[in-house]
């Protein structure tokens, strides 16, 4: 039988369980403090579909991304026509971006489809979050939805355009990974031109 240590005193003693339960109280705040953070980062953004109420919402981001781009006159959408294409004919779909509860930002999508791949595809028609709002990874957060809805989907590209003054937004795609298209050129038919074309014998 080998011989035991000598005990410590009573004052010793609650000394040492003194520093124990310090020490113990200490490792578990700070896994409170962890815990306490990391909920509150998930909380202050989040990333959800679009629903019919959210409507007026949708169309200021349209009006607010449009004088972004100086150009606030050329919308003429209306809360009719985007309850009526987004949620009656489902041609198009929207996320919503919220920063603690509170939303700042939108991304409104649809799907493409690749000849050459003879797959679908998401396209990004527009994206955009509140000036006071930016900075807090809403964007990131809504393109990270979108790939993952496209992926799920099983679709092999995601695209969309940004004006080639906006310097910033491009630096941000870039450091995400996509590539610049810059042997392609966009074109578009307005209304009047495809009249014009419809009713022509040439």
């Amino acid at each position: 039988m080998s011989e035991q240590e000598p005990a410590l005193d009573e004052k010793e003693q609650s000394a040492s369980d003194e520093k124990h339960q310090s020490a113990s109280d200490e490792k578990q705040q700070s896994a409170s403090d962890e815990k306490h953070q990391s909920v509150t980062a998930e909380q202050r953004v989040s990333i959800r579909n679009a629903e019919r109420t959210d409507t007026p919402f949708i169309l200021q981001m349209i009006r607010e991304l449009a004088t972004y781009e100086r150009a606030p006159d050329q919308v003429t959408a209306t809360e009719a026509l985007l309850e009526r294409w987004l949620f009656d004919e489902e041609k198009a779909e929207c996320l919503i971006a919220s920063l603690d509860g509170v939303d700042r930002g939108f991304a409104l999508f649809y799907t493409s489809f690749s000849t050459w791949e003879g797959i679908p595809g998401t396209y990004l028609e527009d994206l955009f979050v509140q000036e006071a709002a930016r900075g807090h990874g809403l964007g990131i957060a809504l393109l990270r939805e979108l790939a993952r809805i496209t992926l799920e989907r099983g679709y092999p590209r995601l695209e969309w355009n940004c004006l080639d003054w906006n310097e910033p937004s491009l630096k941000f795609y870039r450091s995400l990974g996509a590539v610049t298209r810059d042997e392609w050129l966009s074109h578009r038919l307005d209304k009047i031109a495809m009249e014009a074309l419809a009713a022509s014998n040439q």
